[in-house]
């Protein structure tokens, strides 16, 4: 299961059982049927992946978690050959199959990795402040530790869209000096210390903080964008692509993706061959959200909203990453922003 990102309960995170979000509606959206090929982007604990092979579909599932991979296994065995994990970035699905009737992205964080405190993805549980998908590259803490406090406000703002990330980056600078941060709970309790918390806040005041972090170090945004220019290379014809996202900047991402490669305008009635473009996608309705029951049922599946379309014969376009409007972030070489 994937949760959400706006508030406590998803960036905190406590022991849930697996429910995937918006299931009825991905697979009305996907239409997977017997012998069709699907990736599933992110695979996580699985959800969408056994659903879709109970329709007689094959999967090819991703995750770049070797956690999610190992844990996957058993169900592959049993799948009779129709289910295969890989274990690598989702913007690289292209790489791994050619030709598909569908592609899935579920963008969150899995309640496995929240549960797991070694993880650091959660401060409900202290844990080391590592945050990473794949156990490897840069982590939380070496951004907490490292990064310049200008550099810090920055991605709490755009990132966490945390309106004291000034505040916060300057605490975080003067406590590092004198000790760095290694744990989720120092790191939580030193910046609800500093910024305070009424009684009447919803949500725990280092939510923003971690939800940017851990966007940050795993480069989602970035991650995301390249999976969507992958998805459109990889699906063939009629190919149905499925994106459920859980924030508003990886809502964005995908809504302005759709809409740029569902237009056909020349921009320029003066020269309209050299601005003529043809349409590689073809919007399938608009964004869905969960009903009250499902809510009900699964309070982290409020914030989810899913976004469809359905690949024409065009040929897929060169990537062109400004139509996301992504900012340029510090620190490590993200090809994705600008």
């Amino acid at each position: 299961m994937t949760v959400g990102h706006g508030d406590d309960i998803h960036a905190v995170g406590g022991s849930v059982r697996h429910i995937p979000v918006l299931l009825g509606e991905v697979l009305e959206a996907l239409a997977p049927a017997q012998g069709d090929i699907i990736i599933d982007g992110t695979f996580g604990a699985g959800g969408y992946t056994k659903a879709i092979l109970a329709t007689g579909a094959s999967v090819v599932a991703i995750d770049r978690d070797p956690d999610a991979i190992a844990a996957g296994r058993d169900l592959e065995a049993q799948s009779g050959g129709r289910l295969r994990l890989v274990q690598a970035p989702f913007s690289t699905l292209d790489e791994h199959v050619e030709s598909a009737d569908g592609v899935v992205l579920d963008i969150g964080v899995s309640s496995m990795q929240l549960d797991q405190a070694e993880r650091g993805f959660s401060f409900r549980f202290d844990g080391p402040l590592d945050m990473r998908m794949a156990q490897a590259g840069l982590s939380a803490a070496d951004v907490v530790n490292s990064f310049k406090p200008g550099d810090l406000a920055r991605i709490f703002g755009f990132l966490g869209e945390e309106r004291h990330a000034g505040r916060i980056a300057r605490m975080i600078e003067a406590r590092r000096e004198k000790k760095p941060f290694e744990r989720t709970l120092e790191l939580a309790d030193a910046i609800e210390t500093h910024i305070g918390r009424a009684p009447k806040d919803k949500i725990h005041p280092a939510t923003r903080v971690f939800q940017a972090l851990r966007i940050y170090v795993n480069d989602e945004l970035g991650e995301l964008a390249k999976a969507l220019f992958a998805a459109e290379r990889a699906l063939k014809p009629g190919g149905r692509l499925v994106v459920v996202t859980f924030h508003s900047l990886e809502d964005r991402i995908v809504k302005r993706f759709i809409a740029d490669r569902a237009d056909v305008a020349t921009g320029s009635r003066h020269l309209p061959e050299a601005h003529a473009r043809t349409a590689t996608f073809r919007k399938a309705g608009g964004g869905v959200t969960a009903d009250d029951a499902e809510v009900a049922a699964n309070p982290r599946a409020r914030s989810a909203r899913l976004r469809a379309a359905i690949r024409t014969e065009a040929r897929a376009r060169a990537g062109d990453f400004s139509i996301f409007g992504l900012r340029k972030l510090p620190g490590i070489d993200r090809p994705g922003e600008r």
